[in-house]
């Protein structure tokens, strides 16, 4: 780690690689293995490494988020010059680490020796309290530190830098206690909102207004969540005391660039990793809690429900909403032997057309580091010898059989339709997306009209159930769905494969012979999700008789993706790209769901569908 400057002679964080010296949970943290201690050695120059009221962007270099994690430092010691060069020392840095998402669930899981990104230290520190003047008779510490939650780590760390006994701790927790053991407090004082250790009840209960005056404070320093944070604020103004504040945000560079982690104050807006983290709590502005969630949302624990994850489509039922995706999953009997496939809600086969078609030459599947491009181009055996072969084997597993119809003219749509209207089918697809076809396939999924009319021929023929899979390539997404419910479609699907071009940067041309070829996979869920809650949005504003089921399609990978479709407004969704990476990754959203369910006490899909509209 070099100690770069800039023009100013601030020293520039620096980013490097970290060794992990020990991670393991922390005693007295409630539930069980939901804070844990990092500790990373560093080798760097003594004055790179942090100051109280610092943190690092911290990263495990083996894990697979996109972003480092912004983690406040508890504890940091310079342990000895490096042996390998004296202008260097060697140094350790503890972090006390909540587990609550992907990001801190990698930081979680490292191993001693294991590797870590970190860019740092970063941010300003906290400004030491006054020392008392000469021939000051009061032995009363006049320094108030409050830590809440994981935000005792930085107070925690700031404190243990002080004189002993110059300072009074207040911690406080919903169940249990850590991250105290440094502390050399005056008077330290623990409040739990269950009583378990302490004063019971939070915060308020064990100081306000008064007990600041009372006991003589002169500064406040404070971290933990932001209503506790606006609480300290209110009660040091009352009192006419100074108080510090360190602020949380969400952020991606750390640095000040980015501007995502901006928190308001009375000054505008100011970044809480450049500006901050720690603030002048007279500047900073708390604004009112919005309000509550819908009561529908609130976790319920409540063990007893038994989900019910069926869903309908028209008058057909799944036994969940998981459905494998067309042109992903076969037509189910070829991961029979992977693993249950009956615990699917439904299966929608590759894409049929009325002849067969061995689809496109050249590279057909090109991987992206955030999902899979593919020009199949509808290869598949033709719907006569479908219905002959394929389906009855579909027919035998207990998901419903989607049959996902395709074509080239409006004719071959029309002729292929006569022939599945004939089968026991319960669902037909119509498929006027495909993305790597010449002719058909999207060209009738770009306009309003032709994807009407195709709707509205299709609808004359069959009295099945008729989906609608839409391209995400159409100008207007919203329109095109409208158009293919007033022409008689029973339900949408949405989206198909976006496009994209891939380029060899060794041969200097287009890796497919078609140029363009469909893309799916993680990057593109969060535009799949807007589609999704658009077309969702406007059919809510339907007469209730023309509203029909969305079944939610693009990068879903976990149970969290496909709830989130779910309360975009999604029936059910379709999983794709990620059965290539993960065979049992239905398998585990439909046990995603429902263990989900029965956290909120949720007892049918109805219940949260829709609740983000």
């Amino acid at each position: 780690m070099s100690d770069t400057k800039d023009c100013q002679g601030n020293t520039i964080p620096v980013y490097a690689k970290g060794t992990v010296a020990s991670c393991g949970t922390v005693s007295g943290a409630v539930p069980e293995n939901s804070v844990y201690s990092l500790k990373v050695n560093l080798t760097a120059k003594d004055k790179s490494f942090p100051k109280p009221g610092q943190f690092y962007m911290i990263r495990a270099t083996k894990g697979k988020t996109l972003l480092g994690r912004p983690i406040s430092v508890f504890h940091s010691e310079i342990s000895k010059p490096n042996k390998e060069n004296p202008k260097l020392s060697d140094g350790q840095i503890e972090f006390l680490i909540l587990k609550k998402g992907k990001g801190t669930e990698e930081l979680c899981s490292l191993e001693k020796s294991d590797s870590v990104d970190i860019l740092g230290p970063l941010g300003n520190i906290f400004p030491r309290p006054k020392a008392k003047k000469a021939g000051d008779k009061n032995s009363k510490p006049e320094v108030c530190i409050i830590g809440g939650g994981i935000g005792v780590a930085p107070v925690a760390g700031f404190a243990e830098t002080l004189e002993a006994k110059s300072y009074d701790f207040y911690a406080s927790f919903k169940s249990g206690k850590y991250g105290l053991k440094n502390l050399k407090a005056s008077k330290l004082t623990v409040t739990t909102d269950d009583g378990s250790w302490g004063i019971k009840g939070m915060l308020p209960a064990a100081i306000d207004e008064n007990t600041i005056k009372e006991k003589g404070y002169k500064v406040i320093y404070a971290c933990g969540p932001t209503p506790m944070l606006s609480y300290v604020k209110t009660i040091a103004e009352k009192a006419g005391v100074k108080c510090w504040l360190s602020m949380e945000s969400k952020m991606a560079c750390g640095m000040g660039v980015c501007l995502g982690c901006t928190i308001e104050t009375t000054e505008g807006y100011k970044r809480c990793c450049k500006d901050g983290p720690v603030f002048d709590g007279t500047k900073l502005i708390f604004n009112k809690p919005s309000a509550p969630a819908p009561q529908v949302l609130e976790a319920r624990n409540n063990k007893k429900v038994k989900p019910d994850l069926s869903v309908k489509i028209r008058d057909v039922v799944l036994p969940n909403p998981v459905i494998g995706s067309s042109g992903t999953f076969g037509f189910g009997v070829e991961y029979k032997d992977v693993f249950d496939v009956n615990k699917l809600g439904g299966i929608s086969s590759k894409g049929l057309t009325l002849e067969p078609r061995q689809g496109n030459s050249g590279i057909r599947i090109w991987e992206t580091p955030s999902g899979l491009m593919n020009s199949i181009g509808l290869q598949n055996p033709g719907i006569p010898h479908f219905i002959e072969h394929e389906l009855p084997a579909m027919l035998k597993l207990k998901p419903v059989t989607i049959a996902n119809l395709s074509g080239s003219t409006l004719e071959s749509y029309v002729e292929g339709a006569k022939l599945l209207d004939k089968t026991q089918v319960p669902v037909i697809e119509l498929n006027i997306s495909c993305p790597n076809v010449s002719a058909g396939g999207a060209s009738f999924g770009m306009r309003c009209t032709t994807a009407g009319e195709i709707t509205r021929a299709i609808r004359a023929l069959t009295k099945k159930p008729l989906i609608v899979k839409l391209t995400p390539q159409a100008s207007d997404v919203v329109g095109v769905a409208l158009a293919c419910i007033e022409a008689g479609a029973d339900g949408i699907s949405l989206c198909n494969s976006f496009q994209g071009v891939a380029i060899d940067i060794e041969k200097g041309r287009p890796v497919f012979d078609k140029v363009k070829a469909g893309f799916g996979g993680p990057a593109v869920r969060p535009i799949a999700v807007r589609l999704v809650y658009e077309v969702c949005s406007a059919i809510k504003q339907l007469p209730k008789e023309k509203q029909v089921p969305v079944v939610g399609i693009g990068g879903i990978a976990t149970w969290e993706d496909a709830v989130e479709f779910i309360m975009a407004g999604a029936t059910a969704v379709q999983v794709g790209t990620n059965t290539f990476a993960n065979p049992n990754t239905m398998v585990e959203i439909v046990d995603g769901l429902k263990s989900f369910m029965v956290r909120k006490g949720f007892k049918t899909i109805e219940d949260f569908r829709g609740c983000a509209l």
